[in-house]
């Protein structure tokens, strides 16, 4: 099954911070809360520009957890796009967000 959810960082390169969330859910925009719409979404990678294979900047919560986090407001934007309030609508929420997903001094740019 393909991820119905698109998510992607405005901004790339030095200037990580300076983003803001473009996610779509079957090619319709999504409104994000506004203290989500500008910050990193806090699901687990590795966020080190100079390592991004060193285990040692794994941060951020697994999907379960992040699910288990975000369940509130992530709900409201589901029933808002008229998104079904399922389960693995969620967690492909969460994929979708994690490929994208980025940390305040993961670009560098403020070294």
């Amino acid at each position: 099954m393909e991820n119905p959810f698109t998510a992607k960082w405005s901004t790339q390169g030095n200037t990580l911070c300076l983003g803001h969330w473009d996610i779509n859910y079957q090619g319709l925009p999504l409104v994000l809360p506004e203290e989500r719409r500008d910050q990193d979404m806090g699901t687990k990678g590795i966020y080190n520009f100079i390592d991004p294979d060193d285990e040692l900047y794994l941060e951020g919560l697994d999907e379960d957890d992040w699910l288990l986090e975000n369940i509130d407001w992530l709900s409201d934007v589901f029933i808002e796009h008229n998104i079904p309030l399922e389960e693995e609508n969620m967690r492909l929420f969460y994929k979708a967000v994690n490929k994208a997903d980025w940390r305040c001094g993961s670009c560098g740019g403020c070294i």
